[in-house]
């Protein structure tokens, strides 16, 4: 399958190539910038010291930035199940979205279906299975939030890109807001350490205030309309949802 793309690229990016069975996730961001013209100018800049391979403008336009052969510099400080620093094993795609700094919007059309294409490209390159299809804020939840709580995951995960569950929103409501005991708040943060998600917590962090950025991340990926970092009988049945379509 051809892919049309737009070549600008950008010099930040390890020069040493690597092997493709070393690239195992695809990562999602939003720029964060005001204007779409500053991100690319960011992610061209080499005092900058940021990349991603690819980026998917307002309009739908793919840029290729990075070769998918060389690391990007694009995930930082990040972790999955067992992987850290994802860079070396990651393809990062900006989406050009001004966040939640700048009136955080929803993603156009036309992104979205660049992103399944480019998505889809890959997938099949690559090989990248479904659960490894994350956010910014999945891998880094301490320290982002993209690509936030309007990026259409479930549409995506509808299309054969990333993971979603299968529970149905009328009876999800039913459960929200009821709240649930110690042992089940638990096994919560259990299932959310077997999806993938980093039970280390950070030096600059205690453990609590950090839970609490991993509840939100987890919301902003799979509860997306409710986004206040408390867990309740809703977040517990989607959490237990998605470890049954994990095995």
């Amino acid at each position: 399958m051809a892919l049309k793309t737009t070549l600008f690229y950008s010099p930040n990016f390890n020069p040493k190539r690597r092997n493709s069975n070393q690239i195992k996730f695809i990562i999602f961001h939003y720029t964060g910038m005001k204007k779409e013209s500053d991100a690319i100018n960011r992610l061209t800049k080499i005092q900058s010291e940021v990349s991603c391979h690819y980026l998917i403008r307002n309009d739908g336009e793919i840029i290729k930035l990075v070769p998918e052969k060389y690391i990007a510099w694009h995930a930082g400080k990040s972790s999955w199940k067992n992987f850290r620093f994802l860079n070396k094993n990651s393809i990062g795609i900006e989406i050009s979205n001004p966040g939640h700094t700048y009136n955080y919007k929803k993603f156009t059309k036309k992104q979205i279906s660049s992103l399944l294409r480019l998505s889809k490209f890959l997938i099949k390159k690559y090989k990248v299975s479904r659960e490894n299809i994350l956010g910014h804020s999945d891998i880094a939840p301490e320290r982002k939030k993209d690509p936030g709580e309007k990026f259409p995951w479930k549409y995506l995960s509808e299309n054969k890109v990333g993971l979603w569950h299968s529970l149905k929103r009328k009876e999800l409501i039913k459960h929200r807001l009821l709240k649930i005991d110690k042992k089940d708040k638990d096994h919560f943060f259990n299932n959310l350490f077997r999806i993938g998600y980093s039970k280390k917590i950070p030096k600059n962090l205690n453990k609590a205030r950090y839970l609490k950025i991993v509840i939100r991340a987890f919301q902003r990926r799979f509860r997306q309309d409710l986004v206040n970092g408390n867990i309740d009988r809703e977040c517990l049945l989607i959490s237990r949802n998605l470890i049954k379509k994990k095995s």
